[in-house]
């Protein structure tokens, strides 16, 4: 995420539809182009005025909220944390298959760290529930030379970056990336996630994630 100010709205990797029948076009549209919009406008809006900030990235914008002035600090933690997050999830879904499950070193490090994948699951998944009201729930890494997995949840558009972790896996856990579909059914929208995610791209992140540590 190397983009800077003024920040764009980065387009979906697929359709609108690619994600059905598990989280429909309707669903993906208004997520995408309603919510993550505002949220990337907010950010341009709140960093014009501060011409110092216009080079810093979105993970350079997160971590350095505790430093900016007061006046501003609510407002970047609230738009880039929504923008980084939000770019985050649906960078990390892809069409939905059937046993859908990690592979390789992150497989590996999955089975060390929680004793299996479903037991992985089933944390991640009560983590989900569990969040009150409006955030996330992450899978992380610390990558301090043990490639430690842990999973950790977040309220609003709070970051596991500010807590000197590598992000792997979001899921989003505000009503808005389910209500539409799902209404208040937060449980059956989190069965629908797990087909949904692109374990290749988690793969990814970890590998990029514990190499730069």
């Amino acid at each position: 995420m190397s983009q800077h100010y003024p920040f764009s709205l980065e387009p979906l990797p697929y359709a609108y539809d690619a994600l059905a029948p598990n989280i429909d076009a309707r669903t993906l549209e208004f997520h995408h182009d309603k919510h993550l919009k505002t949220y990337t406008e907010n950010l341009n809006k709140t960093l014009e005025p501060y011409p110092a900030l216009h080079s810093y990235s979105l993970e350079q914008l997160i971590l350095s909220v505790p430093v900016l002035p007061d006046s501003i600090r609510t407002a970047v933690r609230n738009n880039a944390g929504g923008v980084y997050n939000h770019q985050l999830y649906f960078a990390s879904m892809r069409s939905p298959r059937e046993h859908n499950e990690p592979t390789g070193s992150l497989r590996k490090a999955i089975d060390v760290c929680f004793g299996s994948f479903d037991a992985f699951w089933q944390a991640f998944e009560k983590a989900g529930l569990s969040v009150f009201g409006s955030g996330y729930a992450w899978l992380v890494a610390e990558c301090g030379g043990t490639h430690k997995l842990r999973i950790d949840t977040t309220p609003n558009q709070n970051t596991p970056l500010e807590t000197n972790v590598c992000p792997l896996l979001p899921m989003d856990v505000w009503e808005h990336a389910y209500y539409l579909q799902q209404q208040n059914r937060r449980a059956a929208y989190i069965e629908l996630f797990r087909p949904l995610i692109d374990w290749d791209v988690i793969q990814q992140r970890f590998d990029s994630c514990c190499q730069a540590k």
